[in-house]
């Protein structure tokens, strides 16, 4: 399973001259806790400022509390590891299992609803690009929520159908071809919006509040991020692909071996996110320190 920090026999089952490399459950740990109190930081700085409560928000809201799930069940995890490695849980029991299998469908479902948080922020991207005047007509409030309840059904039930029937091949390829889809559309988005983003911002340059400045870096800020997604997530679909196309090849099997670094470059994901809004935001800047100003007068005053 996916959340497993040893290597399932299903990721790794053939015999091979290298060695499977091994991550302290220490550093799984530390990145999980560091990303959920980063993500956190973001659910609540957009739920507190009602400057922040517009599409792109809630979807960036979205994609934190994916990341936010996704980190409390690796935590829930490791905490479980470290019981049962003092000998304080069985492995095999019943209820360890059943919460083990919990805390699976909870990751394939923040892992998918990340992907799909990616690409609901890229087409409200290109619509506040190319559809600018219009945008506030397109893009509402009340879309923005059906599209999000749209998204978290659908990767509730995703994760559920995904553990429930994981050793299934046909299974892994939906998964795969789910990712590939979501990767080319998102690709496809941004390369129109960077071809284009020039020519569209000067025919609105000279209407009263032109947006083409902060519709040319918010366009920046979604590549960054995208680019990052693409460098933390391809491994670990790669790996899932030479699952599928060499599963007996040495030299598959050497890739293969990477599993758990795979799994740590997707929990970092969850923590340079954070970091980028952070740096790219004014808005998000302006409310991060207004919420730690406050806690620190709060402390100051007890």
């Amino acid at each position: 399973k996916m959340s497993k920090t040893e290597t399932p026999n299903f990721f790794y089952a053939n015999e091979t001259d290298c060695r499977e490399v091994q991550i302290p459950n220490e550093i799984f740990f530390t990145i999980a806790m560091v990303s959920l109190g980063e993500n956190l930081l973001v659910v609540v700085a957009v739920i507190r400022n009602k400057n922040l409560h517009s599409p792109m928000y809630c979807f960036i809201c979205s994609l934190a509390l994916f990341n936010t799930i996704s980190s409390l069940s690796k935590t829930w995890e490791n905490i479980m590891l470290v019981f049962t490695n003092t000998g304080h849980l069985n492995s095999r029991g019943d209820s360890v299992l059943k919460v083990d299998d919990v805390m699976d469908s909870l990751l394939c479902m923040s892992f998918i609803g990340s992907i799909f948080s990616f690409l609901a922020i890229a087409v409200d991207r290109y619509v506040t690009i190319f559809h600018a005047l219009r945008y506030h007509n397109i893009m509402t409030m009340k879309r923005a929520k059906a599209i999000l309840s749209a998204i978290w059904a659908f990767c509730g039930c995703t994760g559920v159908v995904m553990v429930v029937f994981f050793h299934n091949v046909a299974i892994m390829m939906c998964f795969i071809i789910l990712f590939v889809f979501a990767l080319v559309l998102i690709l496809f988005l941004y390369v129109h919006m960077f071809l284009l983003a020039r020519h569209h911002a000067r025919k609105i340059a000279s209407l009263p509040g032109s947006t083409k400045h902060h519709n040319l870096r918010g366009a920046l800020t979604l590549t960054i991020l995208f680019g990052v997604f693409i460098a933390c997530w391809s491994p670990f679909f790669l790996h899932l692909l030479i699952i599928m196309v060499c599963p007996q090849n040495p030299y598959c099997e050497c890739y293969r071996s990477l599993f758990q670094i795979h799994v740590i470059l997707l929990m970092s994901h969850a923590v340079i996110d954070p970091a980028i809004y952070a740096f790219r935001s004014a808005e998000l800047r302006s409310t991060f320190r207004k919420m730690f100003l406050y806690t620190w007068a709060q402390c100051v005053c007890v």
